[in-house]
């Protein structure tokens, strides 16, 4: 029954996909409940919704996609640049399961002029259509704020939230307030500025949030002289006080270039997961405006794609109509009028470079917050840039590293540390004393500690290694491998640490010879230092211990009548054997008595 129901459904969506008009728009998937599961837009519907059921061409997300559309619907549109906007709006307002998700889960505030007999300006988070007009956001609130303290030097518009109309204002119903007093407010509420001049002022502040500076500037300069020919010395000086102001404001703003007047640019950095696109908007030769959004993938969408995405987003969020865009690479951009450049020098290429860093750096901070909120993520990332570096099949969730340790053959003993998740675990570290191999012979040192090893963890049904580093070049190598491959039948990689002259790690060997140099400061060095430092330290201090012990035994345990406490007082109080024979009959005889103390004392005089 299940497979009727499944060809039953695949004759009526291909029956759809038939049908489908050879026209620009947007189509929708749905599922069995009816919910728009995915949106997209089409230069040609009928041939890219037929590409989604090309089983040659689909991936294993498209497959899960198509596994679950039930009925599809669409919309024909005009032209290509109406599907893309539509597509946009669509996946905002019904946000599909399987479309890219925008994180944008700051709200940022904006500057709002109200549509009001006399408007007034407010900062606002609450973007609210036919309320008036907003200009933002704004992702600096220090550069917002400093914005409105100049407006508010600039134009004394009303800040209260009376509802003033003409008739009130002929009729004389309001009173003026404080911020009257205070020359806050220019108080249109008593007919202290007519209509026409409040209006003015208010077409003014547009121009200054839109960017216009320079405009508003010349406009000011004019103003002002046409008042001192007028010989109105103290309205010119007023003028001249706002311009000094804007003038200042202005050189506080990044200038890029007096020649470059209006346009967009825009970059992209991506990964598995996630895509940022940032967005600079130059005005006049200024950056006026510059943010940073973050799409969450669902599907293998490709940086063409996403950075259409943000374009429409962005430019709709700003109100911007630049009629140039700067672009790290061309696309197929369906909006009329637009120039797309993508700039190899100049003051272009600098603007693109400038945006650039921007998204990296915003991506850097989210990594970062992340990681912050879930330490395991950044492990993860850490274990998977190993991965990539080292050239592993899979990610090095445990690995092991041996070292070995004698003067001449003597006390040979040899160590293995074991790091899970890139993270020391002293738990499993284990120490090995060199039975079968005589004399100074590195290698089957080696192959006896490895043999057993990894012997011992396959008969207790242990977890193997992801990952074995040995301390040492190819010889080493070979010698783990002869057991773990050829003797065991273990498939684990196996790489060799090499340090410098200067006895800094400096490169990692290859099972094939290749070599990886390390360059220090970065994750991996840290990483592999760590782990060759480790197991280095691990077995010189076993190896100290052995010596150590050998010495002391050699010794003392001969004597007899002296026990292994009496050894050890002696030892703790006295330091060394040295020590021991070197001291008085009543030093020794108060730490192990009188009569093991003869007994010590006629063995040192022997």
């Amino acid at each position: 029954m299940e497979k009727e129901d499944k060809d039953k459904k695949e004759k009526y969506l291909k029956g759809i996909v038939s049908n489908l008009p050879d026209s620009p728009g947007c189509y929708q998937y749905l599922d069995e409940n009816g919910v728009i599961i995915y949106v997209g837009k089409a230069k040609n519907l009928k041939r890219r919704v037929s590409s989604y059921f090309n089983k040659e061409q689909q991936t294993l997300k498209t497959k899960l996609l198509i596994a679950k559309i039930s009925d599809i619907r669409y919309v024909v549109v005009n032209s290509e640049a109406d599907a893309l906007l539509l597509e946009n709006n669509l996946i905002k307002q019904h946000q599909p399961r399987y479309n890219v998700l925008l994180k944008d889960d700051k709200t940022y505030p904006s500057i709002c002029i109200t549509n009001e007999f006399f408007p007034k300006l407010f900062k606002t988070r609450q973007i609210e259509k036919g309320k008036g007009r907003f200009f933002g956001p704004y992702t600096n609130a220090g550069a917002l704020h400093a914005l409105l303290e100049l407006i508010k030097k600039l134009y004394p518009l009303r800040s209260c939230n009376l509802k003033i109309t003409p008739e009130g204002v002929s009729q004389g119903k309001y009173k003026p307030c404080l911020e009257y007093q205070m020359k806050n407010c220019c108080a249109p509420c008593i007919g202290k500025i007519s209509y026409e001049e409040y209006s003015r002022m208010i077409i003014e502040v547009v121009s200054f949030l839109k960017g216009d500076i320079k405009i508003l500037q010349e406009n000011l300069l004019a103003e002002m002289g046409e008042k001192a020919s007028r010989l109105d010395f103290e309205g010119a000086q007023e003028i001249k006080h706002k311009y000094q102001l804007i003038d200042n404001f202005r050189a506080r703003s990044e200038v890029v270039s007096p020649l470059i007047t209006d346009l967009d640019v825009f970059s992209i950095e991506s990964d598995e997961k996630n895509a940022f696109v940032n967005f600079l908007h130059i005005k006049n030769g200024c950056i006026t405006q510059a943010f940073t959004i973050e799409y969450k993938k669902k599907l293998d969408e490709s940086d063409e794609e996403l950075i259409s995405m943000g374009i429409v987003e962005l430019r709709e969020r700003f109100c911007s109509e630049a009629k140039e865009i700067i672009l790290p690479f061309p696309i197929e951009l369906p909006i009329n009028g637009i120039n797309i450049t993508v700039p190899q020098k100049g003051e272009k290429a600098r603007l693109l470079a400038l945006s650039k860093l921007n998204v990296k750096q915003y991506r850097a901070d989210r990594m970062k917050q992340d990681e912050k909120l879930n330490p395991e993520q950044k492990t993860t990332r850490l274990m998977k840039e190993v991965q990539e570096i080292l050239q592993l099949d899979r990610i090095p969730l445990v690995i092991e590293c041996f070292d070995n340790s004698n003067i001449q053959g003597t006390d040979a003993v040899a160590a293995c540390v074991v790091f899970r998740k890139l993270k020391p675990s002293k738990k499993e570290y284990r120490k090995f004393i060199i039975k079968n191999v005589v004399g100074p012979d590195d290698y089957a040192s080696m192959r006896e500690v490895v043999e057993r090893r990894y012997k011992r963890i396959i008969e207790e049904g242990g977890e193997l290694p992801s990952l074995i580093f040995a301390d040492g070049g190819k010889g080493q190598m070979e010698a783990i491998r002869s057991i773990t491959k050829d003797k065991l039948g273990l498939e684990i990689p196996i790489l060799g640490l090499v340090k410098n002259n200067k006895h800094k790690t400096s490169e990692v060997i290859t099972a094939n010879g290749d070599v990886i140099g390390l360059k220090q400061g970065t994750t991996l060095f840290r990483i592999l230092s760590q782990i060759q430092d480790e197991v280095h330290r691990f077995a010189i201090t076993f190896h100290r211990e052995r010596r150590s012990k050998r010495q002391t035994e050699s010794e003392l345990d001969k004597i007899k009548g002296i026990g292994e406490k009496s050894r050890t007082a002696l030892l703790k109080h006295f330091k060394s054997v040295k020590q021991i024979k070197n001291a008085t009959p009543d030093e020794i005889t108060a730490v192990i008595g009188k009569a093991k103390a003869e007994i010590i004392l006629n063995w040192s005089k022997s």
